[in-house]
């Protein structure tokens, strides 16, 4: 499922989105979901926007989230706190259409 949420934004990230960073943290349970996603799709999601800023930030405790910024500065986030891998990538799907 999340494959398919990445197969779906293909080359798309750079139309309305200018950024996203994912904050999370190495260890929690919380966590987990959103580094399953990191390890299996992060090298897909960017060789397909090989030029478009995708920040991975990991701080021990933290809550995870993806921050999407847009044109003009507005960003909005969206908890990722003990998602699966496909809600996770749902979420960024959902960031970028813009509809967080």
């Amino acid at each position: 499922m999340a494959a398919g949420a990445v197969q779906r934004i293909g080359g798309g990230l750079g139309k309305a989105l200018r950024e996203l960073r994912i904050h999370l943290c190495q260890r929690s349970a919380g966590s987990r979901g959103v580094r399953e996603f990191i390890e299996n799709h992060y090298v897909t999601l960017k060789k397909a926007n090989p030029d478009f800023p995708i920040l991975i930030r990991e701080c021990s405790g933290i809550q995870p989230k993806l921050w999407a910024r847009y044109e003009f500065g507005k960003e909005k986030s969206i908890p990722l706190d003990n998602l699966s891998v496909d809600e996770v990538g749902k979420a960024l799907e959902s960031a970028v259409k813009g509809h967080a």
